[in-house]
């Protein structure tokens, strides 16, 4: 093994440049210059060699036996890496000198070339300059060839046209000498094209000379007159011929002939006689027999009485009908016409105001408002909606038409003009429709109440009791129900024939104001009606009342007749009480009307809505007061009624005390129990009819004429301390009555009725302390202490100006 004082040169060569080319690793260089060294370190191939003998014994083993040979490699390897390191400088060096001199090589290659590139656009901006110019040149030159040429052809043109016309202006009338162009089928339409040059020449030279014809220019006016007429008589035959041709093509379908004659009628007023000659031959507007089957489609078998919905179903069959021919007939305008818009516009024209107008005329028959029509025949009703449905079909047309193409023609303004004297007098015809309806109702709830009265009549008599009131005074919610699907029915007709916001809230306030009216008129003479009854009632009342000293089988008599007054009274205020209570539900029905349909017609107008609100209230008002005053005569009825149960019933020992010795009745007197039995039972209807305000201010008032009328029945007797008791139990029944009218004040009154009757129940000398508890109650209560049994042997006069000095 070399020692490390060995020379370098006695180790081998380990390194090279290769070493560090590539994916260099220095794990990897390492390894291959200590392998040979240390070849127990090699990993498996150090698995096979055996383990080096133990050291002797007294001996001292080597820690790292390999590192001197190792410091010897490295110290080689160390010098090799640098000679290495060396030779690379060097190569870098020479290197850098060849890059430079590359790159200033480099660099005057590319100045020249600049040079050369920029002498290359100089050159090609010359060119280019040269070629513009040259181009300038050859379009001038082509514009002065194509100048020159379009000269020449106008020159050429001119000249035909010059001998065409001297032609013309050769004898007039005569078209025999024509050059054979205008007598060429072939060439028609060269012909046509060149006699409408000439005519509008020679008519505008006509034209310029007739006005300076004063001046002696009229030798050249008539020569050039008689060509425009020879010009004239040449394009109307002519047209006729081709209108002739036209026809015969159209009989046959030839659509290529058609469009051919077509593009040269175009030519001639620019085509509008080929256009309305088309239009006019078409089957649906001469063939009789479309027209008579038109109107049987759309009326059946019934004619003129047939309703509104076979109406309907007849006009969207025939409507159907013309659309399909008038689409049809687009596809062939479309092939055959230059300007198919315009011949659309005189074809939906035509349909509209010849075939639509003339099922209209037959249908639409304007009633006279002087005569009406019988409602059995439907009446005005039948007109509005025939009208209705007519106005909705043909609108429907009009869109579907427009959608097949009607050119610039206003359709929908047309469709209005067909329908604008029917809509200039709707609106008076739908308020005579609604008041025919009314009066017609009215008229058969009258047959029916008489027909029933006289079934009823007779048994009624047997009974004594004719006070029932009658059906058509009785209120029905059914009837003011018919009442607004009628307004319902025409404010629908109204929306349909008109669009403007201003117009329709116009119309459609009047015609709510049409169903204001007749619900007011109605519940107005139902509740006078119901009234009347309770008149009836009030005058049999009336009739029966009689004196004191009378036999005792006259008063019988007059009590029975009373009784029956006051059965009759108790109908009446029933039937009242129903028809009240129907009128609420009606009004309200209105109101609930009015929120749903009519309010959202009529704001979108200032002003409008108010104003039907005003309205509104002014008709309710009117049926408020008419209930206002049956209220006040039901209470009238029930306070006759308690005052007779009271003169009837109440004893005069019902207040003072037995003579027998008797222990008191504290029960409720009979005259009591009657009343609040009466009260309780007539006062049912009235609980359930009546609602809110109605009912409180009916129940306060009640209880007010209640309590003045006990107050002055009790002045009438004279109490005893028991009696008192027992008219304080009567008030207690009469309070406790009450409380179920809600009435605060009702309550309190009856309260202090109450207190006030200890009047006859305290002893003299308490008196004073009964009105220093209650001070209120005095006035009442002073003319009360008088009714006392005692009171002139107790002395309670003086007793009582004692207490009014005090």
């Amino acid at each position: 093994m070399p020692s490390p004082n060995d020379p370098p040169a006695a180790l081998p060569l380990t390194l090279d440049l290769e070493d560090f080319k590539g994916d260099f690793s220095f794990d990897a260089l390492f390894g291959s210059l200590v392998d040979e060294l240390l070849p127990e370190f090699h990993g498996e191939d150090a698995a096979g060699v055996p383990p080096p003998p133990p050291p002797l014994l007294g001996a001292a083993p080597p820690v790292f036996p390999a590192v001197d040979e190792l410091l010897g490699l490295f110290k080689h390897s160390c010098k090799e890496l640098v000679d290495l390191r060396r030779q690379i400088d060097k190569r870098l060096q020479n290197l850098k000198k060849e890059v430079a001199t590359q790159d200033a090589k480099h660099r005057k290659t590319l100045g020249e070339l600049e040079k050369g590139v920029d002498g290359l656009f100089d050159s090609f901006a010359r060119l280019d300059s040269r070629i513009s110019s040259v181009g300038q040149t050859a379009a001038k030159i082509g514009d002065h060839l194509q100048s020159a040429e379009s000269q020449r052809e106008t020159a050429s043109q001119t000249i035909d046209l010059i001998k065409y016309l001297m032609e013309f202006n050769s004898t007039p009338g005569d078209l025999m000498e024509l050059s054979p162009l205008f007598s060429d089928d072939s060439r028609v339409a060269e012909a046509a094209s060149i006699a409408q040059k000439l005519r509008s020449f020679a008519e505008e030279d006509v034209g310029r000379h007739g006005v300076t014809s004063a001046v002696g220019s009229a030798n050249a006016s008539r020569g050039l007159e008689v060509a425009v007429a020879n010009l004239q008589e040449y394009c109307n035959e002519l047209e006729n011929r081709l209108l002739s041709r036209f026809d015969t093509a159209s009989q046959r379908r030839e659509l290529s002939t058609m469009a051919e004659c077509a593009k040269i009628l175009s030519q001639f007023n620019r085509g509008t006689s080929a256009m309305q000659h088309y239009v006019a031959t078409r089957p649906m507007f001469i063939d009789v027999e479309i027209m008579n089957t038109d109107i049987q489609v759309v009326l059946g078998d019934d004619g003129p009485q047939a309703d509104s919905s076979s109406i309907a179903e007849g006009l969207s069959i025939l409507y159907k009908e013309i659309a399909d021919t008038v689409r049809k007939e687009a596809t062939t305008i479309m092939a055959v016409f230059p300007s198919p818009n315009e011949v659309m516009s005189i074809l939906v024209q035509r349909v509209l105001e010849q075939r639509v107008t003339a099922i209209l005329d037959k249908l639409l028959i304007r009633p006279s408002l002087a005569s009406l029509p019988p409602i059995e025949e439907g009446g005005l009703l039948h007109y509005l909606r025939v009208l209705s449905v007519a106005y909705d079909k043909t609108k429907e047309l009009a869109k579907e038409l427009q959608s097949i193409g009607c050119g610039d023609l206003d359709i929908e303004g047309l469709t209005e003009s067909i329908y604008v004297s029917h809509k200039d007098e709707y609106t008076e015809f739908e308020h005579a429709s609604l008041r025919q309806l009314y009066q017609s109702k009215m008229a058969e709830l009258r047959a029916e109440a008489k027909q029933q009265s006289e079934s009823t009549g007779s048994i009624g008599r047997a009974k004594g009791a004719s006070l029932n009131t009658s059906p058509q005074q009785l209120i029905s919610v059914t009837v003011v129900t018919e009442f607004v699907r009628w307004n319902e029915e025409a404010i629908s007709r109204c929306t349909l024939l008109f669009s403007q916001p201003t117009t329709v809230a116009a119309n459609v306030r009047s015609i709510f104001a049409c169903l204001l009216d007749q619900v007011s008129q109605y519940l107005t003479v139902g509740l006078d009606g119901a009234r009347e009854s309770l008149n009836e009632a009030a005058a049999m009342r009336d009739r029966y009342v009689i004196g004191t000293s009378v036999s005792r089988r006259v008063a019988a008599a007059a009590a029975s007749a009373a009784e029956a007054a006051a059965a009759a009274g108790e109908s009446s205020f029933r039937s009242f009480m129903i028809a009240v209570q129907r009128c609420a539900s009606s009004v309200a029905y209105l109101q609930q009307y009015f929120s749903n349909t009519i309010s959202r017609l009529l704001l979108p107008v200032d002003g409008a809505h108010p104003s039907a609100c005003e309205d509104m209230g002014s008709a309710v008002s009117v049926v408020e007061a008419a209930a206002h005053k049956g209220l006040l005569q039901c209470i009238d009825t029930v306070m006759c009624e308690v005052e007779r149960l009271l003169s009837s019933e109440q004893k005069a020992t019902d207040y003072r005390s037995p003579d027998d010795g008797a222990a008191p009745d504290h029960r409720p007197t009979n005259a009591c129990i009657r009343i609040v039995a009466y009260l309780s039972r007539v006062l049912e209807v009235a609980f359930s009819a009546l609602e809110g305000l109605n009912k409180q201010s009916f129940l306060t008032e009640l209880g007010n004429r209640l309590h003045k009328g006990l107050l002055n029945h009790w002045q009438k007797f004279t109490f005893s301390p028991s009696g008192g008791l027992r008219l304080k139990r009567d008030i207690t029944e009469y309070g406790e009555f009450v409380r179920s009218f809600n009435a605060p004040s009702i309550d309190e009154k009856f309260e202090l009725l109450g207190i006030m009757a200890n009047v006859f129940i305290v002893a003299p000398e308490s008196l004073a302390s009964l009105f220093e508890g209650t001070p209120s109650i005095r006035k009442d209560a002073l003319r009360f202490i008088q009714l006392r049994d005692d009171y002139k042997t107790a002395k309670i006069a003086s007793m009582l100006n004692s207490i009014m000095s005090e």
